[in-house]
C-alpha cells in the first residue's frame, strides 16, 4: 500500500473490458441482422491470432503468428455473432477463407467512419499491450483512419501494489 489504496479484490479492468467487448458484439450483431453495413461504417478489428477458441487457416497464423488486422468493409460474407464470438467469411489473396474470432481475443476495433475506437489489453498473458503488426491483410479498399482522439476509448488499466 504504497499509494494509501488497498489492492482490490474485485477485477474491476476484466468487468469493464469484458463489457466493453459485448459492444462490439451488440454492434456486429445488428450488421448480421441487417444484412450489411449502414452508410459509411466499416470496421478494423485487431485479435490475437493463437488466442483461446480462434479458428483461422494455418496459412494465416503462419504469416500472423501473433496479431492480425482485419477489415470489414466490401467484401466479407456469412457473418454469424453469438454472444461469445463472431465467424465471418473473407479473401486473403484471392483465396477464401472462414474466420472465428472469439470476443476475448480481440484487442482492438475501430470504425473510421465515425473514428469509433476500443483497445483492449490481451487476455491471454502478462503483456503489456498489443505488439506492433501488419496493417490489414483481406481483400478490399482500406481508409485512412483519422487520428485526432476523438471518440476513443481505451481501456488499459494497472493495478497499483
Amino acid at each position: 500500500m504504497s499509494d494509501g489504496l488497498p489492492d482490490s479484490l474485485i477485477p474491476y479492468d476484466e468487468i469493464v473490458q469484458d463489457t466493453l467487448r459485448g459492444v462490439i458484439g451488440r454492434v456486429l450483431g445488428s450488421v448480421a441482422a441487417g444484412g450489411s453495413l449502414p452508410g459509411e461504417h466499416h470496421f478494423y478489428i485487431t485479435f490475437k491470432t493463437q488466442g483461446a477458441g480462434v479458428d483461422i487457416p494455418q496459412r494465416l497464423i503462419e504469416r500472423f503468428p501473433d496479431e492480425m488486422t482485419i477489415v470489414l468493409q466490401n467484401r466479407y460474407w456469412d457473418l454469424i455473432v453469438d454472444d461469445t464470438r463472431f465467424s465471418v467469411g473473407l479473401s486473403f489473396n484471392q483465396v477464401p477463407s472462414k474466420l472465428v474470432i472469439p470476443y476475448a481475443a480481440i484487442t482492438g476495433f475501430h470504425d473510421p467512419a465515425v473514428n469509433f475506437e476500443l483497445r483492449f489489453q490481451a487476455q491471454e498473458g502478462p503483456d503489456d499491450g498489443p505488439e506492433p503488426h501488419d496493417s490489414a491483410q483481406n481483400d478490399g479498399p482500406t481508409a485512412t483512419p483519422v487520428e485526432d482522439g476523438s471518440n476513443v476509448v481505451a481501456v488499459d488499466f494497472k493495478r497499483k501494489k
